[in-house]
């Protein structure tokens, strides 16, 4: 399930490219929380605490802000260009069982029969697009694959080991994974190989611009 982490937090009492630019310096990353009926709120992390929690894989995190703690979603995280460090984060509030939309990764487990006659896995849809609670959110999605022999296939209608409370919006006839004879690699759709999908929340509220998003 979703891995929640605390993470700390200081309003900003400066906005602007110029502000940022000095947090930065400071070793504070800047962000934003927002949603939930509430006004956005400029803040600050430690630069050293985050990139563990974000590079963790963590959806979901216990944001602690003027002494209190609320439930938040990581909406947008921003790299520097070789994304050694974290510059800017987004989140937004959620309730514990308000259900979003996310892709997570698909994880193939076992080892096909096929393969040991020579067979080919290939995996043409390496994650999935999911809605479910914001507390629920796994980490992966799990595809069994030890019985498959050359020739057979699992598509997603196929699933047998979705989480409770988790509902896959991937067409049912998309095939994840295959095991084709040797010499036969067929290239992925443009449709199956989906790009960086942040967690969207079903009824989002617009966000309001802050100066330096």
């Amino acid at each position: 399930m979703a891995t929640i982490q605390k993470l700390s937090a200081n309003r900003r009492k400066e906005l602007g490219t110029t502000a940022c630019r000095r947090l930065r310096r400071s070793g504070l990353v800047p962000g934003n929380v927002y949603g939930h009926g509430q006004e956005p709120v400029a803040i600050s992390f430690d630069g050293e605490l985050i990139r563990p929690v974000v590079t963790s894989g963590a959806h979901v995190v216990n944001l602690e802000l003027d002494g209190e703690s609320q439930t938040a979603l990581i909406r947008d995280v921003q790299w520097d260009t070789f994304s050694t460090y974290v510059r800017h984060l987004d989140l937004v509030r959620v309730d514990a069982n308000e259900r979003v939309r996310l892709s997570v990764t698909v994880q193939l487990k076992g080892t096909a029969i096929g393969t040991m006659a020579g067979g080919i896995v290939e995996q043409p849809l390496h994650a999935l697009h999911i809605e479910c609670p914001a507390i629920q959110i796994p980490d992966f999605i799990s595809v069994k694959v030890g019985h498959l022999e050359i020739g057979q296939s699992v598509h997603v209608r196929e699933l047998t080991d979705v989480p409770e409370g988790v509902a896959i919006l991937d067409s049912p006839d998309a095939l994840i994974v295959h095991i084709v004879k040797p010499g036969i690699v067929e290239e992925p759709s443009a449709e199956a190989v989906p790009g960086p999908a942040e967690p969207e929340l079903i009824k989002r509220e617009k966000k309001t611009e802050d100066e330096d998003a």
